[in-house]
């Protein structure tokens, strides 16, 4: 029987990075002008002519709500804890489904391979904006682990009906934050602001790994999810369980 070994690094916290983050608020953010209010200051002040500035055509940035700071680290906590289990359902589960239906292996080697890559991108993340990671990762690492292993157990169609309900809620979580940032960023441009690239460049990622979440859940439904009995009881009691465990992890 083949194994699957979770790679060192997955496990790994990156160190800290000291960069401009968008979840500090900006009069914490580096690199401010700092003014001079000694009289020899403001008589320069005044009688020196002032460069041409360029502030008018920079974008403007509204600095973050608190609100709108711990909904981003939220959402990056739960969505390395939401990766993180992915990546250990498909290591238990792929030995006992390629072992039984060996043409799978393929198919399962993909899958894991994205979702290793959606853990790799979070755990990048995290460090870079220094959001505190959950602290039920030993507890979501037994679980994710267990359904893996027993769905696989129950044989191939259950262990697609696992990725149907885990797809199907993922899909809708990442849907949400995507809404959430959208409707931030219409907000800022009716004021006259514009989003940051950081901003920018995590509603393009959330987006992708949300596809490729989807594209799974069409692989396990092309693969006889609906086959597995009962399916209904199987699919409900897990998709209870993710959103369970996201609304936890959003908060602990």
């Amino acid at each position: 029987m083949s194994s699957l070994r979770i790679p060192p690094h997955i496990m790994r916290q990156h160190a800290q990075l000291h960069c401009r983050d968008f979840l500090v608020p900006a009069f914490f953010q580096p690199g401010r002008r700092q003014f001079s209010t000694s009289p020899k200051a403001k008589a320069t002040a005044v009688t020196s002519p002032l460069p041409p500035s360029s502030e008018s055509s920079k974008p403007k940035r509204k600095p973050l709500t608190k609100e709108q700071r711990d909904f981003l680290s939220s959402a990056l906590r739960v969505n390395q804890a939401g990766e993180l289990a992915a990546v250990l359902i498909y290591a238990a589960q792929t030995p006992l489904v390629v072992n039984s239906q060996p043409h799978l292996r393929p198919l399962m080697a993909h899958m894991y391979a994205q979702e290793e890559g959606h853990l790799n991108t979070f755990n990048s993340l995290i460090s870079k904006h220094r959001v505190r990671p959950t602290a039920l990762y030993p507890l979501w690492s037994i679980m994710a682990t267990g359904l893996g292993w027993s769905t696989a157990i129950m044989g191939r169609e259950a262990a697609m009906a696992c990725t149907e309900a885990v797809e199907t809620e993922i899909g809708g979580h990442y849907n949400e934050q995507i809404r959430t940032l959208l409707e931030m960023f219409e907000q800022w441009e009716a004021e006259g602001y514009e989003a940051g690239e950081d901003l920018q460049e995590l509603t393009k990622t959330l987006r992708r790994i949300r596809d490729e979440e989807l594209e799974h859940l069409d692989h396990a439904l092309e693969h006889d999810a609906k086959k597995a009995e009962p399916h209904w009881l199987l699919t409900s009691v897990i998709r209870a369980g993710c959103r369970g465990a996201i609304w936890v992890s959003e908060r602990v």
